[in-house]
C-alpha cells in the first residue's frame, strides 16, 4: 500500500474529524445523521493514521510530495 496523502491534505482531514466529532459530542447534531458524522470522523482518522484513502486509488490521485534525494 503506497501512501497518497501529503501533510496537508491529513492536516485537513484531521481538523474535520474533529469537528464532526466535536459536533456529535456536543449533541450539536444527534440521532442517525449524527452516528453517521461521527462514523465519517473515525474513517477520516484511520486514513490519516494509515497514510493512505482507498478513495484515491481508482482515479491515481495522491497528495504526497515525493522527496527526491540528491
Amino acid at each position: 500500500m503506497k501512501h497518497n496523502m501529503g501533510k496537508t491534505d491529513k492536516t485537513i482531514r484531521v481538523i474535520i474529524a474533529f469537528t464532526l466529532a466535536t459536533l456529535y459530542f456536543t449533541n450539536a447534531v444527534t440521532g442517525n445523521l449524527g452516528i453517521f458524522l461521527l462514523a465519517v470522523a473515525v474513517v477520516l482518522l484511520i486514513t490519516v493514521a494509515i497514510n493512505f484513502c482507498p478513495m484515491y486509488t481508482p482515479w491515481g490521485i495522491s497528495t504526497n510530495k515525493k522527496r527526491l534525494s540528491h
